[in-house]
């Protein structure tokens, strides 16, 4: 098949794919892992079981997206899927034991018979939450760093599988203040309130470590013109974290207004942390020591791979967008079977 795209264009177009694929995954499965965290922060089981009605309709499809992403890694780039790979062999083979028990809770909690097995599978749940956003969060850590050796990258390491954890909190507080009401509400305000500086202490430690960590990173960020032409990203994350603050002050507001705000702006805290990776670590795939360009297929073999992806993407794209739609209110509305 002769390629109906310049190598360097399908190379830039599966790395945007593969781009989205993963900031929607961190978006999506952030806050339903971020409720999993949150769990067993209520001792009520009732406000337990509204959680976690809450992300029912949600949560196995938004892992799809986890799929997509190290798929198109796989076939698009499969030599920076062997080194990744095998720089996080054992955090991955983690993630995916966690992912395995939160998914084999959140069904037989529903069949429990007694309210100690239930209590039990809450834990069960509650574990593999944290187990997939600690071992998510050491992988990023990890990666900023260039998988380097030595004491200080893997405490770094560590800083970044706690601030994953505390951000996938975050959104998952913040999704709850969405989609619940009452006691509970507020208690997400709270958990919501506890945990922003937390997040943001993680954003400045990444933003910090990132230019330190390579010498033409530092100058992508600090060169003129590329200072001002980049002020607006942390200005903006900066706002927003103070406008996040000051919102949660005052929630839950009367008639449970501007419910859906805090979410949103977790979101976006997400778009602007991850745009400021891209930034820093564009054209490579793995942090200084291969490109996009180096680690992509053939031509041909990208060109069959598109028409594939054209299919698949938007199929992904619509059942989320249309479990959105169709389990779009409070979570006493929704039923887990």
């Amino acid at each position: 098949m002769t390629p109906f795209l310049p190598p360097e264009t399908l190379a830039l177009t599966f790395a945007a794919l593969m781009a989205v694929s993963i900031l929607a995954y961190v978006v999506l499965d952030g806050y339903d892992l971020g409720v999993g965290l949150l769990l067993q922060a209520t001792p009520e089981e009732a406000e337990r079981d509204r959680m976690v009605a809450s992300i029912g309709p949600f949560w196995d499809a938004n892992e799809t997206w986890l799929v997509l992403g190290v798929g198109l890694l796989l076939v698009a780039f499969p030599v920076a899927h062997g080194m990744v790979l095998t720089a996080l062999y054992m955090p991955v083979a983690l993630m995916l034991c966690g992912l395995i028990l939160r998914g084999v809770a959140f069904e037989f909690r529903a069949k429990a018979g007694t309210p100690l097995d239930k209590r039990r599978w809450d834990w069960a749940f509650a574990g593999g939450s944290a187990l997939a956003a600690l071992t998510q969060g050491w992988m990023l850590g990890r990666y900023v760093l260039g998988f380097e050796q030595g004491l200080a990258p893997m405490l770094f390491a560590t800083l970044a599988a706690f601030g994953v954890a505390a951000a996938y909190a975050f959104i998952g507080a913040c999704w709850l203040i969405w989609r619940t009401e009452g006691a509970l509400q507020v208690r997400a305000v709270a958990w919501a309130r506890d945990v922003l500086w937390v997040v943001a202490a993680g954003i400045v430690a990444v933003s910090v470590a990132t230019p330190l960590a390579s010498a033409r990173i530092f100058a992508r960020w600090f060169e003129m013109p590329n200072l001002l032409l980049l002020a607006p990203l942390p200005a903006a994350t900066f706002g927003l974290i103070l406008g996040l603050r000051s919102l949660l002050r005052h929630m839950p507001l009367p008639d449970d207004k501007l419910r859906h705000v805090p979410f949103w702006g977790a979101v976006g805290l997400f778009c602007l942390s991850f745009a400021g990776l891209t930034w820093s670590f564009f054209p490579y795939i793995v942090p200084e020591r291969l490109t996009l360009f180096q680690a992509a297929s053939a031509p041909e073999s990208l060109s069959i791979i598109l028409v594939g992806a054209a299919f698949v993407l938007p199929v992904i794209l619509g059942y989320t967008v249309l479990a959105w739609c169709i389990f779009g209110g409070k979570a006493r509305d929704l039923r887990y079977d």
